[in-house]
């Protein structure tokens, strides 16, 4: 087809179409109202010359004014096409036109508009831009203006004179007022201080408001406060006073920095004195250290500021110093807020708790030196405080305050103190009976005895209606003729200045009400000693024994069992035992041990050996594991003295089959001892032998060492060899036991690295089992070695001790007699093994002793 011109939409003759162009040109024609056949025609055009491509896109619109693809594309495409270009050239001037004939169409589409708007933003048309995003929020829907006003917010933000924006944010709170935090930030930011605390203000007050910034309440208080506070010539709007005050009423757990807000608003404006006024106010009414540090801490700064100007302006006008009266007072006041610091965070802590009976006493001593500030704070204190919600003694405060009478010398105001003071209704009887005391050691430093008597007695008066020690119910006034205090101080006061009966009296007196302590019981029976009344004394024990048990009964019955003895020895010997078997009636085995061994003494001193014996015998059987040792000891040690050493091989026997095997090898090695010193050799030997079976040699080796000295001493070449061959079995014994094998190893590990370790199976680490497992090897193989190999002579004595070491003890034994021959050795021993030689362990056979007993 050749080429041909084609009338432009203005009726001109332009516009000349390619041969390409033909298959799009004709399938318009075929479907002009297709937007895909536009598209694709724009679309092919796409790289061409713009004016064909916006040419296409005017054809296009003129059929399809309601497409919304159409119109996007075209109008991106046109500013795209002046991207880069003067603002003031013409050609933006065709883009605006384009957008304005779009949205005639578009009005109803955002994307259009917020499009149109940033492009007349760019182009820096702030009236024309502004009214265009006022006809936008006209023409959008409700539901799209957010779409647009952050658009329009941010153009407003930016422009030089901030009247726009303000209006323009007014008009947008109306739509989102949530959004107010934006706003006040922004007048901050331009410096409309009194708008933006007017704002705040209202915000504060708005219960619903819920800051976007994740704020609360109390910190928009504060930015409040601090805003209308430093900028106290620029809010004017406001009542600032009233504001801050509404907000302490408010907020009552953080004041400090409220307080301080005011005072700076006062310091601003230049009304010091009302800011001194406000601080005064302050650290009189807060009630946590927080708060009044802030307060004070303010406070002093303002004072020294003050102070510091003061003296700038002095010198500036060239007066002296020493003259300004002014700057005198001002450094007095400073110097009295120092000194009032810890009575003013005294106060604090009294209003936080004003039953904080320790606080009251650090106040009174606050005013040392100032009787009348004394007075009047011990006068407010047990005003104020409540028994029942005090924290501390409140009836030290009473005491305190008579006390502080007494010291300046007026015992009646003392005396009328202290009446008052046994009136008060307290938590806990203790608190009463400490006043009732105090009151009559008072009388005593003054030497009025018998009106120390009186007190003490009127205080254990009984009253009209008896009350249980601990019936809360019931005052305290009605309780404490129970209290053991008040009781024990008067039994004092009647030993030294009453006589015997009324003394007696009290004692019997608080044993009836049973509150008797077995201290008093003590006391008691001493006193009624003293008085020569020995029977008495004795009943007052055996009164005292009635109302106490085990264990508290133990320091009566033995103050009872020794004075009884001291009083009559053996002349009441069937009464004593008595009285004996009843302390031991019952009696646990850790306070056993010295009741047995005065009852032992007893018999020994005035009753019959036979009987201390089985005192003794008793006695080892009653007391506790660990002391059994020890009571043996004193048993074998009373009966050798009182029946020679031969009695105690029966003891010896049963302290060796009862107690553990660390004090049963002991037992026998002094029983061996005890039988080689009396020639009884044989008896010696079997004790030994008994022994080894409790003794491994890795462990013992102190008691192996023993018999081997033993038998070096008394034995021979036969009875070595026995020991030997003992010894040996002995050891299978053990290795053959897993847990003796362990304990083996690991002591012999720590001893020779010289460390202990405590640790139990399960907490070994893997070097030490392995270090124990080749142990356990080796142990294996030496027992292995010592077993009799086939027809080869087993001989007695192998890995412990060589046939030279043999000749060389057995010589030592006995040099004339003794000659080791190696034949009869093996000829005698081929029908006897190692093992051959097993004692029964921890039990005492008759074969064993029965043999070797005294006809």
């Amino acid at each position: 087809f050749p080429e041909k011109e084609m009338p432009s939409l203005n009726g001109k003759t332009d516009v000349i179409f390619e041969e390409d162009d033909l298959p799009y040109e004709e399938e318009i024609i075929r479907n002009p109202y297709s937007v895909k056949c536009w598209m694709r025609y724009i679309e092919f055009k796409h790289n061409g010359p713009k004016s064909i491509l916006n040419m296409i896109y005017e054809r296009a619109l003129k059929e399809l004014p309601g497409s919304y693809k159409l119109w996007y594309n075209y109008l991106r495409e046109r500013r795209k096409q002046v991207k880069g270009k003067s603002i003031t050239e013409p050609v933006y001037e065709e883009v605006n036109n384009c957008h304005e004939r779009a949205l005639v169409f578009m009005h109803k589409m955002p994307r259009i508009w917020l499009d149109y708007c940033q492009f007349l933003v760019s182009q820096c048309k702030i009236t024309r831009s502004r009214r265009t995003f006022d006809r936008a929020l006209r023409a959008l829907p409700v539901t799209q203006h957010p779409r647009i006003w952050p658009l329009y917010l941010r153009f407003v933000r930016n422009l030089p004179l901030p009247e726009t924006a303000i209006r323009v944010y007014r008009r947008y709170l109306k739509l989102s007022p949530e959004n107010a935090e934006e706003y006040i930030d922004y007048l901050r930011s331009v410096g409309r201080l009194d708008e933006a605390a007017v704002r705040l203000a209202a915000v504060v007050n708005d219960e619903s408001f819920v800051s976007k910034e994740g704020k609360s309440n109390y910190q928009l208080w504060h930015e409040l406060c601090d805003l209308i506070s430093q900028n106290p010539d620029k809010v004017n709007s406001l009542n600032v006073g009233a504001i801050i005050r509404g907000g302490l009423t408010r907020f009552t757990d953080q004041l400090g920095k409220l307080w301080c807000s005011l005072a700076d608003y006062y310091i601003r404006s230049g009304h010091f004195e009302k800011a001194r006024d406000v601080y005064e106010e302050a650290i009189l009414t807060v009630v946590t250290v927080r708060d009044f540090t802030q307060v004070f801490d303010s406070y002093a700064q303002f004072e020294e500021s003050m102070i510091a100007a003061k003296m700038e302006t002095t010198s500036e006008m060239g007066q002296d110093e020493d003259d300004d009266i002014d700057l005198e007072l001002r450094l007095a006041r400073f110097e009295q807020l120092i000194a009032r610091r810890p009575l003013l965070l005294n106060s604090v802590l009294l209003r936080q708790n004003p039953h904080n009976v320790h606080e009251w006493h650090k106040r009174v001593k606050l005013y040392e030196g100032n009787p009348r500030q004394i007075i009047n704070t011990y006068t407010e204190a047990v005003q104020t405080v409540d028994p029942m919600k005090s924290t501390g003694k409140p009836h030290s405060l009473w005491v305190s305050f008579a006390k502080f009478y007494e010291e300046n010398e007026q015992l009646d105001d003392a005396r009328t103190i202290f009446e008052k003071a046994t009136k008060v209704n307290y938590k806990q009887v203790d608190d009463l009976a400490g006043v009732w005391c105090e009151y009559g050691e008072m009388e005593l430093r003054h030497e009025n005895y018998e009106q120390a008597l009186r007190i003490l007695r009127k205080a254990t008066a009984i009253p009209s209606k008896k009350a249980e020690y601990f019936d809360a119910s019931e005052p305290v006034q009605n309780r404490v003729y129970k209290s053991l205090k008040v009781w024990s101080m008067l039994a004092d006061l009647e030993e030294s200045l009453g006589t015997f009966q009324s003394t007696k009296a009290v004692y019997d007196r608080i044993i009836d009400l049973r509150i008797a302590t077995p201290q008093i019981i003590i006391n008691y029976a001493m006193f009624l000693e003293e008085h020569n009344y020995f029977e008495e004394s004795f009943k007052a024990y055996e009164r005292g024994i009635a109302l106490f048990r085990w264990p508290n009964v133990y320091d009566i019955w033995n103050t009872y069992l020794t004075k009884f003895i001291d009083r009559y020895g053996g002349k009441k010997l069937e009464r004593a035992r008595d009285l004996f078997e009843q302390a031991l009636d019952g009696c646990p085995a850790k306070f056993a041990k010295t009741i047995y061994l005065l009852y032992a003494k007893l018999e020994e001193e005035y009753g019959l050996a036979r009987h201390a014996m089985a005192v003794y015998e008793r006695a080892t059987q009653a007391v506790e594991t660990e002391e059994r040792h020890h009571m043996f000891n004193i048993y074998i040690k009373r009966a050798a003295e009182i029946y020679g050493v031969t009695y105690t091989r029966a003891i010896y026997q049963k302290a060796i089959e009862v107690l553990p095997d660390e004090h049963s090898r002991d037992m026998c090695l002094r029983f061996a001892d005890m039988e080689s010193k009396l020639g009884e050799i044989d008896r010696a030997r079997a004790i030994y032998s008994y022994c080894s079976q409790i003794c491994d040699p890795r462990v013992t080796a102190n008691f192996w060492q023993t018999w081997k000295e033993f038998e070096i001493r008394h034995g021979n070449e036969d009875t070595i060899r026995e020991m030997l061959r003992i010894k040996r079995s002995v050891q299978a014994t053990y290795n053959t036991q897993v847990n003796f094998m362990s304990s083996q190893m690991l002591k012999a590990t720590t001893s020779s690295t010289g460390t202990v370790s405590d640790l139990a199976p399960g907490q070994m680490g893997v070097d030490d089992m392995k270090m124990l497992e080749q142990k356990a090897q080796q142990l294996a193989a030496e027992a292995e070695q010592d077993k009799p190999k086939p027809k080869e002579k087993i001989l007695f004595v192998r890995s412990d001790t060589s046939r030279s070491e043999l000749a060389e003890l057995s010589k030592q034994a006995n040099p004339d007699e003794i000659d080791i021959d190696d034949d009869d050795e093996d000829g005698d021993d081929d029908e006897q093994g190692p093992d051959e030689v097993q004692l029964e362990q921890k039990s005492v056979p008759t074969a064993v002793f029965g043999g070797l007993k005294d006809d």
